[in-house]
């Protein structure tokens, strides 16, 4: 029974090879920095069940096979932790990146309000298109006296008293 293979020879191998690979590869795109860490997660946690395995019951598998499954342990430690690396240097640029870029969009954003609200060009609006000629301001005819007009009010009062009081 010396001939089993255990169950992540392959597949733990394979999970670290090209979590090694995206995760070189991966440092150029920022983006694909994720995914070697999910694969050598996997391809880890696979290579210690199998070595798990392997160490109950040593005389049912093949010794080659359990020095692939350890080879595959160590790329998927490598992989996690160069990938992990890059993950975290993706992290920490895009958010000092960020804070830098959000400072321009605000200094531009309140440049723009500020060039709206005080240098707002009328003529540009088409609700407001009119031609100078359209309102011509006359002078008003009508002048009110206040002071002639208290007088008025007053005498008006005193002779509808004289008067009520003839009656």
């Amino acid at each position: 029974m010396e001939n089993n293979k255990l169950s992540a020879d392959p597949s733990a191998l394979i999970l670290g090879v090209i979590a090694i690979t995206i995760s070189v590869a991966g440092c150029c795109c920022g983006v694909f920095a994720v995914v070697p860490v999910i694969l050598s997660i996997i391809g880890l946690v696979i290579a210690n069940k199998s070595l798990q395995e392997y160490n109950t019951n040593p005389e049912a598998y093949n010794p080659n096979s359990r020095s692939n499954v350890s080879t595959a342990k160590v790329l998927n430690i490598i992989a996690l932790v160069i990938s992990s690396l890059v993950t975290l240097f993706y992290i920490a640029y895009f958010m000092i990146y960020g804070v830098f870029l959000s400072e321009i969009f605000k200094e531009v954003y309140e440049a723009r309000n500020y060039e709206d609200d005080y240098n707002y060009e009328w003529k540009n609006d088409s609700i407001y298109e009119y031609n100078d000629d359209d309102f011509e301001i006359e002078e008003d005819t009508i002048s009110i006296d206040s002071i002639q007009i208290e007088e008025f009010i007053e005498k008006e009062l005193i002779e509808t008293e004289i008067d009520s009081l003839n009656n």
